[in-house]
């Protein structure tokens, strides 16, 4: 069990010495103890101390990696039930199975689209996590072939799944160094496979019927020191692994039982055959909490809406997403293209950005720092309006690269841009543009057309 906070304090300096941020050691041990703060942040803490202590400055779901490398998949770290509470850390890991006993030509074309569907989106690359490997052969030789084949052409992590346990010692040993997934350890063979997880440092699958069985597993795990666990407790039901996943995240983050503290796999693909029902269950586990999700396979219209959505919801909701405030060049403006202005909301910036340069006129954007937010709330909150704006691009430099005094504004502040003028003064006009971002094209080559 973890240690509670008075616990924590009777190992800490006692010193009260604030470097830590916090008024009192007490308090400081407090906090460290509800996952709210890093050990790290006691310079003054001994060796011996920290090691005591290391357990307990741990995250309620232990980190896992899989795989090596810049595709390395990390998992769980996570410390709220709900992300509005703080936020989410690591987001689901989204992996396709394969069989052992596909066609070349089917192995060859899971690769492919795990390798190359790439989606850029508000300056992140959203793309596949890895493959997941299953020995539906039930032979040695085969699924040693196709693992071979999937190392051999991808730099993506890989799940080895078999209920052969030979199987498994023999791929971990074989493929150690590219710290692949084992699926799995239960009670049956766990003496078998334990020595070699422990050899090749490769982290584990568990699998139980229920959480007695989940638990009797990672608790003797532990006990070899084996930590790099993830937990599979599913039915292969949705009601019933829903409910599972619910049980394991607040049992972990509640009631801070480290034998549940793990990352979690969930298989949609092997509750559904039908594509789109399985996207739909799929997108359930982004949320509730399905650490690494399995899936039948790479189809764009399956993929792309769960890589969005998991997006939104791994976003921090304390921290908006924002660009740089600068001059940004689009289509190699000269001293003669249009300038248009928005704020500094990622989404908004892309859009707006996007728009731009499909529209082949050469521009300049100007972005500006209103904490995160987009056109609208900004207006509201009055960080985007006339005598900002005007301070803004006053010293933006924007007037040292253009022959015009023309300044493109969003249509939803259209009330705007009398005042605009007047604060900006020394002969800038004002333009109010179109209102949605997919009209800003045809606008600006209008525009250009006109001058």
């Amino acid at each position: 069990m973890p240690l509670s906070g008075l616990d924590i304090f009777k190992l800490l300096p006692k010193t009260n010495c604030k470097d830590c941020g916090f008024p009192t050691c007490l308090a400081f041990g407090m906090q460290l103890a509800a996952g709210k703060t890093e050990l790290e942040k006691c310079p003054h803490v001994s060796e011996q101390a920290k090691e005591a202590l290391a357990e307990a400055s741990q995250p309620p779901v232990l980190k896992v990696e899989i795989g090596s490398g810049d595709y390395a998949i990390k998992l769980g770290e996570e410390t709220v039930v709900y992300r509005h509470d703080r936020t989410f850390v690591n987001p689901n890991a989204f992996v396709i199975a394969v069989n052992d006993s596909d066609e070349s030509n089917s192995i060859n074309q899971v690769i492919d689209k795990v390798n190359n569907l790439k989606y850029e989106r508000v300056g992140q690359t959203l793309e596949i996590s890895g493959i997941c490997l299953i020995n539906k052969s039930e032979n040695k030789e085969v699924f040693l072939s196709a693992a071979d084949k999937i190392i051999t052409n991808t730099l993506k992590p890989l799940i080895f799944l078999s209920s052969n346990t030979q199987v498994l010692k023999e791929a971990a040993l074989k493929y150690k160094d590219k710290k692949p997934l084992i699926h799995c350890i239960n009670l049956q063979n766990l003496e078998q496979l334990k020595d070699t997880i422990k050899e090749t440092g490769c982290p584990v699958v568990v699998r139980g019927k229920d959480f007695d069985e989940i638990g009797q597993l990672t608790g003797k795990l532990r006990a070899e020191g084996i930590k790099n666990i993830v937990i599979d407790i599913g039915t292969r039901n949705l009601k019933e692994d829903f409910f599972n996943q619910i049980i394991l995240r607040r049992a972990a983050v509640n009631k801070k039982d480290r034998l549940f503290g793990y990352p979690t796999i969930v298989f949609p693909n092997e509750i559904t055959n039908e594509p789109l029902k399985e996207a739909l269950i799929a997108s359930i586990f982004v949320a509730k909490y399905g650490s690494i999700i399995v899936l039948s396979n790479a189809n764009p219209e399956n993929i792309f809406p769960l890589l969005v959505y998991r997006q939104n919801i791994y976003t921090d909701p304390r921290k908006p997403m924002a660009v740089d405030q600068k001059i940004y060049e689009i289509n190699n403006p000269n001293a003669d293209s249009p300038v248009l202005i928005t704020t500094n909301f990622s989404l908004t910036y892309f859009i707006i950005a996007g728009e731009v340069e499909s529209s082949k006129v050469p521009s300049w954007l100007l972005v500006m720092d209103v904490d995160g937010q987009s056109v609208l709330t900004a207006w509201a909150a009055g960080k985007f309006v006339p005598e900002l704006i005007a301070n803004f691009i006053k010293k933006s430099g924007i007037e040292q690269k253009i022959n015009k005094k023309e300044l493109i504004v969003p249509g939803y502040v259209s009330q705007m841009q009398g005042e605009l003028e007047d604060e900006l003064g020394d002969g800038w006009k004002v333009i109010v543009g179109p209102r949605e971002a997919g009209d800003v094209p045809k606008f600006l080559k209008n525009y250009v057309s006109k001058n």
